[in-house]
């Protein structure tokens, strides 16, 4: 049996004829460039998300920048945020000028440690260095979102501002005393990426910004045309950070299915904590499955599982021995960013994050697209168990 990470392919040919026919009225408007696509893809996204406003951008990558721009964050500030993320996190931080201060991760969802937080703001405040704390990116890493409420109030004690990074996480929910709440309208502002291996995935890149602040809405679209209000008169430096219609188009077909895919993603997730239950490898302690920790009774939408990750001993050695019975799999991430080359600048060393080195050595993404069935499930769960009973 042959089972892909991901099977696009299979989501394609079920929505062929409609996103087709949806490419094709763009291409014969020829309005490429911030169409009445893109501005009702706006107005969707704003409502999914149940936020105000909502911003197209060319990338999820891109989101975090112009967010990072829209409040006015560069040389002589700091932004707290995890080293257990794709790099676009801190690549943002730093391309605006900024500097970077990490903080470890909860070893139970993957992100940020609220408790871990509150240290490395008050160890800030301490230095009094040159640059001071301005703002908070918390990661809703996998899908599920990171515990927000003691993020939110450290948040407020130090008059921060917070970015939610919500790439892998649209549909998220997180339970608050007042109901739940979604990823990207809990922050001043919540950045979504439509990489085409998300859970709502364009045919290219694509991003949005999304927040309830109407100033911010206004600099952030002011932003992504060059800094111009009005064409050819720019009132601030920006860049070109539109999303284009054609990809606009494709993800207001895709969106109408999103929740639908969430569910599926959730149900195959079920079967691998049943499947693994039954192998009795977790009782053991040789696999950790996720914890569903924000999963408040009768509220569907509390983990969307973008990835479904496990914690698995001699995980290399797994990862081959699937590879060799057709199965794929996905680190994320071998390598944490405060121990990359390329942040070595920042002096962090081996051992300042302890919670986030031990996950990256121990995580592996399983496959868990809608369109995965049962039997390829059970087929990976038995290669699992066959792998730690032939002694490896």
């Amino acid at each position: 049996m042959n089972v892909p990470f991901l099977d696009l392919k299979a989501q394609y040919k079920t929505l062929k004829q409609e996103i087709d026919n949806k490419i094709l009225e763009v291409v014969e408007s020829q309005k490429f460039i911030l169409g009445s696509e893109v501005t009702e893809l706006e107005k969707k996204i704003a409502s999914y998300t149940e936020t105000k406003y909502a911003i197209g951008v060319s990338s999820g990558s891109d989101a975090l920048i112009v967010s990072l721009m829209a409040l006015g964050i560069g040389k002589d500030d700091a932004i707290v945020t995890t080293p257990f993320t794709f790099f676009a996190t801190v690549g943002a931080i730093i391309r605006v000028g900024a500097r970077v201060v990490f903080c470890d991760i909860d070893k139970k969802t993957y992100n940020m440690n609220p408790d871990s937080l509150e240290d490395v703001i008050k160890v800030e405040i301490k230095k009094q260095s040159s640059s001071r704390v301005r703002a908070i990116i918390p990661v809703h890493l996998y899908g599920q979102c990171a515990d927000m409420a003691p993020i939110l109030a450290s948040a407020e004690k130090y008059n921060l501002s917070v970015i939610e990074d919500a790439a892998q996480a649209i549909g998220a929910g997180y339970p608050s005393p007042s109901g739940v709440k979604n990823a990207c309208g809990m922050g001043d502002l919540g950045i979504l990426s439509f990489f085409p291996s998300k859970n709502l995935g364009a045919f290219g890149d694509g991003g949005m910004i999304l927040t309830d602040n109407e100033k911010l809405a206004e600099k952030v679209r002011i932003l992504r045309v060059h800094g111009a209000q009005n064409k050819y008169f720019h009132d601030i430096i920006g860049g070109n950070f539109r999303l284009d219609s054609i990809q606009a188009a494709v993800l207001l077909v895709k969106l109408k299915y999103l929740d639908h895919w969430s569910q599926k993603r959730q149900h195959n997730a079920l079967l691998y904590d049943r499947l693994f239950d039954e192998t009795g490898l977790t009782a053991k302690g040789i696999l950790q499955v996720p914890d569903a920790v924000y999963k408040p009774i009768g509220i569907p939408r509390y983990h969307i599982y973008n990835q479904y990750v496990i914690r698995a001993k001699k995980r290399d050695e797994l990862q081959k021995y699937l590879t060799s019975k057709r199965i794929a799999t996905a680190i994320y991430y071998p390598l944490a960013l405060h121990l990359q080359k390329c942040f070595a600048y920042l002096g962090y060393k081996e051992g300042d994050f302890p919670e986030t080195e031990k996950a990256t050595t121990e995580v592996l993404a399983l496959p868990i697209f809608p369109e995965l069935d049962n039997d390829q499930q059970e087929y990976i769960v038995a290669s699992i168990k066959e792998f730690y009973e032939i002694g490896y």
